[in-house]
């Protein structure tokens, strides 16, 4: 029963990864970023919490919103560690306004056990098509 408990924890680090970006909640990603997580990603290669919070903060335009679908989340088990990938449809919108902008997106994630419970360790952020609409 742990390894069913432990992929939906995992999967849900996805979910609220989303909504912290979609609803521009930069200090929720320290409840899904471990303290030491490494991220790559079109915004750069970052390291720490508070780097990827930052870079996060200062990179996402005040006047631009986004939509994250999450779907094909797969998460592989490694006892307090596992692999997980998944592939994301966002919407780029301003407030009020059809989007502008689609890309799609494959994620991978290395998740850790923590005191705090699973965090993200590493994250590769890679864009396989956008479209400007």
């Amino acid at each position: 029963m742990s390894h069913l408990t432990d992929r939906v924890e995992i999967a849900e680090l996805v979910a609220r990864l989303a909504r912290a970006l979609d609803e521009r909640r930069f200090d929720d990603l320290r409840t899904v970023y471990a303290a030491d997580a490494e991220t790559s990603s079109p915004r750069g290669a970052h390291a720490g919490i508070d780097e990827i919070v930052d870079v996060v903060r200062r990179t996402s335009p005040e006047e631009e919103s986004t939509q994250h679908f999450n779907t094909d989340v797969v998460v592989d088990l490694d006892g307090d560690r596992a692999e997980v990938n998944t592939h994301q449809l966002v919407y780029f919108f301003r407030r009020g306004e059809a989007p502008h902008r689609t890309a799609g997106v494959q994620a991978r994630y290395v998740a850790v056990r923590t005191p705090a419970g699973w965090r993200f360790a590493r994250a590769q952020i890679c864009p396989r098509w956008q479209h400007v609409l």
